[in-house]
């Protein structure tokens, strides 16, 4: 067969089922990766979300029985809401970041896998295909770069010429030998603007990440956040934008071409109030549907609660003292604690001693001191 029509058909196919970009590589193992890797592991950097073998993520001839190249795939994501809401005294809102509005990018991504694998089996039944989003083995970011599709950048995201760092990639590992694409050229330079942004200073240096203090990662945990990060967090309840909104390779760049990725500003950005009493049921129903809803309703209820403590909205006072008094969670009513000493004030002094007579968690006990001690500031 020719490989090199058929590479052109592949991309022509791509284009025709709404993938916005697509780059080929070879098979051969990340090396440079797998001395990172190993280096993140050694500063115990990593998140622990990851895959935990490391020559899995960086050897393709782990996953697939002889490996010829690698296909790697974005789509471009809004950057901008249509039909923004806005928070106000009483009734305020929280923050999903960018990547997790609309629907699940995992669901599309691998709908736009099985369709290219589908076209190229069609071409040729004997090809040997494995195809993984975010969750496999491989550095989706790696193979990304070494296809061509960005260059990566210092905040640790494939940056694009076409559609900045606001897209989400997938890949595909062949046994077909595709000619390989040619890898973008850094376009970063002396730019520092994502690292000066980064609320925790997580970007430890260009490239490299603390994943245990970036705001995404600690809001997708399920314990209490470390005191240090928590006035960091604001009024987020899912990811951090802040080192892609201040990257000027973004700047104007916001594209809707995919229809299920557009934000439903009610979930994109929601009453936070509410969030504390959803059952499970509710949760999703309401949330279930996107990429932020994956660690369940709990660390989603513990931002709400903290954010609702940097608005020291005081309406929400009841609310924190409901969870407090009633909530089986002990990082709920830990947080809840801290939130009223945040807020202070006669109602929240007065929760905190009684529940300070009464709780039994020495968790939560120690987060009823912190709130008193806040309250009698």
């Amino acid at each position: 067969m020719d490989l090199a029509n058929l590479k052109q058909e592949l991309i022509a196919y791509s284009k025709e089922i709404g993938i916005d970009k697509i780059g080929f590589t070879t098979a051969d193992p990340f090396m440079e990766l797998k001395y990172r890797l190993n280096k993140q592991q050694e500063l115990g950097y990593q998140s622990g979300f990851e895959e935990p073998d490391i020559e899995k993520r960086v050897n393709p001839h782990l996953l697939l029985q002889e490996p010829r190249s690698i296909i790697s795939i974005a789509l471009a994501y809004p950057a901008k809401m249509k039909n923004r809401v806005e928070g106000k005294k009483g009734e305020r809102r929280g923050f999903f970041a960018r990547a997790s509005w609309g629907l699940d990018y995992h669901h599309i991504l691998r709908d736009r896998l099985r369709k290219l694998e589908e076209f190229l089996l069609g071409k040729m039944p004997d090809a040997r295909l494995k195809s993984m989003v975010d969750t496999g083995e491989l550095s989706d970011r790696a193979v990304a770069q070494r296809a061509g599709i960005g260059w990566s950048g210092k905040n640790c995201a494939i940056i694009t010429p076409e559609f900045g760092s606001y897209v989400y990639l997938g890949e595909m590992i062949t046994s077909i030998p595709f000619e390989p694409d040619t890898p973008i050229e850094d376009q970063c330079g002396t730019c520092t603007a994502c690292i000066d942004a980064c609320p925790t200073g997580a970007l430890v240096q260009g490239g490299q990440i603390n994943a245990q203090s970036c705001i995404a990662y600690l809001t997708q945990t399920k314990s209490l956040i470390p005191d240090e990060f928590r006035d960091k967090i604001g009024n987020r309840v899912y990811g951090c934008d802040s080192c892609q909104t201040s990257c000027p390779a973004n700047k104007g760049k916001d594209f809707h071409f995919h229809e299920e990725m557009e934000p439903n500003p009610e979930m994109a950005k929601p009453l936070l109030k509410p969030i504390l009493k959803l059952s499970n049921r509710e949760f999703k129903n309401k949330f279930g549907d996107v990429a932020g809803s994956w660690r369940g309703k709990k660390p989603i209820q513990r931002n709400a609660i903290i954010a609702l403590a940097h608005f020291k909205d005081a309406t929400a006072i009841p609310n924190l003292i409901d969870v407090l008094e009633n909530d089986p969670s002990p990082t709920l009513k830990g947080t809840a604690a801290w939130a009223l000493g945040k807020i202070g004030g006669d109602t929240a002094l007065t929760a905190l001693e009684m529940a300070l007579e009464k709780e039994p968690d020495t968790e939560v006990l120690i987060e009823i001191k912190k709130g008193l001690k806040l309250c009698k500031k």
